[in-house]
């Protein structure tokens, strides 16, 4: 006889009062502004944690990252805002981006340019980037540095691999080709990015709140910054745009989500096309 899941109890209760400190926490540590209806999301994401742990209750729990200390503190901070992320992506998601910057590159052919990523996930849309770079460039391609960053190191971890199921969507079976290595006896359904292309691309962690944004390097010609921004309050959105817009050269171009729009911010970027910006 099938179990009704929803006869189960809970191993843990998540009060109001521990809900409203993680509410604080996630948003003191990554900006991130959690909706009052994400309760049932919070809890099965850190129950996970308390179980690993063997702590009593999220109170305990919450504690521990307070108090915080060491190595060992830095890290199951880590933990929480990884489990607190939410990672949605596939190759050439919203694709008129990515058509966008083929004729970007191609407007700038010749120049040294750097692109950034900010929300890399698990990698399919740095390397949708770095595709389009390649299919753009040809051997000019080498005169573009990707730099692909992100807040969750587990998504990194996965981006850095590079290793996706075969059947991923947005991907042509001429860029499988060309791209791609497919997997065969025990990685039978598993592609790998070819070495040439993952090695165009530069992986790191990077939190749009930290206040020092100068590990980034020189300034940007384009950046990648989707569906980010609905994480955050309206404060928090116009400080990020801020630093970006300071990381940014002149006349770079920012590519947004699908649902943000930045019109209050007329005076950092002037909106070029379908949620495509261009920095003031």
């Amino acid at each position: 006889m099938p179990i009704d899941a929803s006869r189960i109890e809970h191993s843990y209760h998540l009060s109001p009062a521990d809900f409203e400190r993680i509410r604080r926490l996630i948003y003191a540590r990554a900006g991130i502004s959690l909706h009052e209806n994400k309760q049932a999301m919070v809890y099965s994401r850190l129950s996970r944690r308390l179980r690993e742990l063997q702590l009593p209750d999220f109170a305990t729990y919450l504690g521990l990252l307070e108090r915080g200390g060491g190595a060992d503190g830095e890290r199951e901070w880590q933990e929480f805002v990884n489990a607190l992320t939410t990672n949605l992506t596939s190759f050439f998601r919203e694709n008129h981006h990515f058509e966008s910057l083929h004729q970007e590159l191609l407007a700038r052919r010749g120049q040294a340019l750097r692109i950034w990523c900010n929300a890399a996930s698990t990698g399919e849309e740095p390397y949708s980037i770095a595709i389009t770079v390649a299919e753009a460039l040809g051997a000019a391609a080498s005169q573009v540095v990707v730099l692909c960053t992100d807040i969750d190191t587990r998504v990194l971890d996965k981006a850095r691999r590079g290793v996706y199921d075969v059947q991923s969507k947005g991907l042509s079976p001429q860029r499988l080709k060309r791209f791609f290595l497919k997997g065969t006896g025990r990685n039978e359904g598993l592609m790998r990015v070819r070495p040439e292309l993952a090695g165009t691309l530069k992986f790191g962690v990077f939190n749009l709140i930290e206040p020092q944004w100068s590990t980034l390097g020189e300034a940007f010609d384009i950046v990648f910054c989707r569906n980010v921004m609905i994480y955050f309050d309206d404060a928090t959105q116009r400080q990020v745009l801020e630093r970006i817009h300071a990381r940014m050269k002149p006349g770079g171009v920012l590519y947004v989500g699908h649902s943000e729009n930045f019109s209050d911010a007329r005076d950092l970027f002037t909106l070029r096309g379908k949620t495509t910006y261009v920095r003031v």
